[in-house]
């Protein structure tokens, strides 16, 4: 048997094309020709199991190879195998009529990654890193004659008769110049370690060398040999294979230690196993969340068929999912060619919606079981489940049931809980609840005092998604609103109808004012003048709550930048019915009284750690000489 012949194609030469957009990643041939060797090696598998092939099936196995001196890398298996009419049919024309699609495609988008679809080009792969490959193949049927097929990356080939004795294939590559890095132990061991971990058929990769005990030395003590074994480099029935009944919760945590072997303990664990209308499997992990959610993102490793694919598993999984770790397994999700850039297609959307579902089901099975674990854990969960109800309408309803609030004196409540705790006393005269929360209980300790002498409950939202959960519960909770406790004086937080009457005429307010105003002297704080308690501040200074809140999110991106932009604007409250207003009044002079008008300012700038650099010092030297 010898043959050659040209590959019919309509391009002069595909293999450029391959090389320069099939794959972002050159590494990834070594996955491909893995992934082809172990399905050829389950395919036999599966014929035996149908009565289809009744030879013997061996020590199924994949094994990985190099010669650094003759620069070749071999992939060879006990699979299948193929014959020389399988070659033809297969690596010259299926592979090739794929990439004549491929490349008609591709004149139509704008960048590889647009080119979405399974076109058989795995093999090619090879091409990145080889100028030439060979495969030495047997096919498993009866009578079959070994075949031997060569390629130098042009678009013609040499078949003949080959020389292999035992079922299966065994393809070498020919590294080129530029790829010789592949020809070294640590860096396959790497791209096997990162591809093929958890392939359902075991990866030998050269040998390693393990003690082993060998009788006993004079003093009864166990002596050790060692002994060359086999590396075999993965794990070929990860847990999310098994079924949960089968696993217990260390089984679990040596899985997360060996995907992450630096973190801390997950705090739960979700297992997902569906095949009806789709095909998932995977565990997900509830991590412990640090305030910069950055960090823990792209930590779900993606596979198809215990192949690993990704970790930008970002159409897949929802964005406040990403927060998870773990592994889905799902064939059913559509990749293109180089398995790296997913497609957003209804299943695809299916299986985003059924991770959701499982996700809320599993917290609100935790929450129902065990209300007072869950609150100890609320607070490492309690940003993933409020960025959840942000960025999801149908995550929201779910855990509208169990989400927490958390007031000053660290009890927590769900959403319908804290209405029934506040409603009666924090209920505005236009029948408007107001609930009030601060962001900083140790800057704004003065507030909540105030707010706490009226009966009013204080809640803490100081997480970075905050400010967009507050929005949130504004639009979906009935009459409701949320002012930060500094927005306003205690007084004017929830405006009732038992305001305190005024102890200053009409001319001694517009006095009052003229005096505050000429003593500070900024465009960017405006003084108002308010009856209020006789017990509170006799100066207090505040940011409008909308202003606050959109300049806020402009900080974080939130997309209103043309709030950031804008300078701060504050209110200064001056306390008319303070005793010290009225000893400003009758200051003996106009230097006395902006003496005292600036010092109960500077007082109220401090409180807010608004006070710095020389107007702190100015106030300290004052305060001395007042003293």
């Amino acid at each position: 048997m010898q043959e050659k012949g040209t590959i019919s194609i309509h391009t002069e030469n595909i293999f450029p094309i391959i090389k320069k957009f099939l794959y972002s990643d050159t590494e990834i041939f070594l996955r491909e020709l893995v992934s082809n060797a172990v399905d050829a090696t389950q395919k036999i598998k599966r014929l035996a199991s149908l009565g289809q092939y009744n030879g013997d099936l061996g020590d199924l196995r994949v094994e990985v190879a190099f010669d650094a001196d003759k620069k070749t890398i071999t992939i060879s298996d006990n699979g299948l195998g193929m014959t020389a009419e399988e070659i033809k049919k297969y690596i010259n024309q299926i592979a090739f009529s794929g990439a004549t699609e491929f490349v008609e495609k591709f004149k139509e988008a704008k960048d590889a990654n647009e080119i979405i679809g399974r076109f058989g080009l795995g093999f090619y792969s090879a091409f990145m890193v080889a100028d030439k490959v060979e495969i030495e193949t047997l096919s498993y049927q009866d009578g079959a004659t070994p075949a031997h097929w060569v390629c130098d990356g042009s678009t013609e080939f040499e078949i003949s008769e080959g020389s292999l004795e035992e079922r299966g294939t065994e393809i070498t590559l020919h590294i080129n110049a530029e790829s010789e890095e592949f020809l070294s132990q640590h860096r396959l061991q790497e791209i096997l370690d990162k591809y093929c971990k958890f392939l359902p058929v075991p990866i030998k990769f050269g040998t390693t060398t393990q003690e082993e005990e060998d009788g006993v030395d004079e003093e009864g003590k166990p002596k050790y040999k060692s002994i060359e074994v086999d590396n075999i480099i993965n794990d070929t029935n990860p847990i999310w294979t098994k079924a949960p009944n089968e696993l217990k919760d260390e089984d679990y945590l040596k899985f997360y230690k060996e995907l992450y072997p630096y973190s801390e303990d997950p705090l739960f664990w979700i297992h997902l196993n569906v095949d009806y209308p789709f095909n998932l499997t995977g565990v997900l992990y509830f991590p412990k969340l640090k305030n910069d959610f950055e960090i823990q993102k792209n930590k779900i490793k993606l596979f198809s068929r215990q192949v690993f694919i990704t970790e930008e598993v970002k159409d897949i999984v929802p964005e406040f999912l990403m927060l998870l770790h773990g592994v889905i397994d799902s064939p059913d999700i559509p990749l293109n060619v180089s398995r790296s850039f997913l497609q957003a297609d209804s299943n695809v959307k299916k299986i985003n919606s059924y991770i959701t579902k499982k996700v809320a089901d599993k917290l609100a099975e935790l929450f129902k079981n065990d209300r007072k674990g869950f609150e100890e854990k609320w607070n490492d969960i309690g940003l993933f489940v409020k960025y959840g109800m942000v960025s999801e309408d149908k995550f929201y309803d779910k855990a509208k049931d169990f989400v927490l609030v958390t007031n000053t004196a660290k009890e927590n409540f769900t959403l319908n809980e804290y209405k029934d705790k506040v409603e009666a006393v924090q209920t505005d005269k236009d029948g408007q609840l107001i609930y009030i929360y601060t962001n900083d209980p140790q800057k704004q300790d003065s507030f909540i005092q105030s707010a706490g002498k009226k009966g009013y409950d204080v809640l803490v939202m100081n997480s970075p998604i905050d400010n967009h959960f507050i929005s949130q519960l504004e639009q979906k909770l009935e009459k409701t609103s949320l002012k930060r406790v500094d927005a306003d004086v205690a007084d004017k937080l929830i405006k009732k109808d038992d305001a305190p009457e005024h102890v200053l005429t009409e001319e001694q307010s517009t006095k009052i004012k003229e005096i505050f105003d000429k003593a500070i002297n900024k465009p960017a704080y405006k003084v108002q003048l308010e009856s209020l308690n006789p017990d509170e501040l006799p100066v207090t200074v505040t940011m409008d709550e909308f202003m606050r809140r959109m300049k806020d999110m402009a900080a974080m991106g939130g997309g209103m930048g043309f709030y950031g932009n804008m300078p701060d604007n504050y209110k200064v409250i001056v306390n008319g019915n303070h005793k010290l207003i009225g000893k400003i009044l009758e200051g003996e002079d106009e230097t006395v009284q902006a003496q005292l008008a600036k010092q109960a300012f500077d007082l109220a700038l401090l409180s807010q750690g608004l006070l710095t650099g020389a107007e702190l010092t100015e106030f300290v030297n004052r305060s001395v000489s007042l003293i």
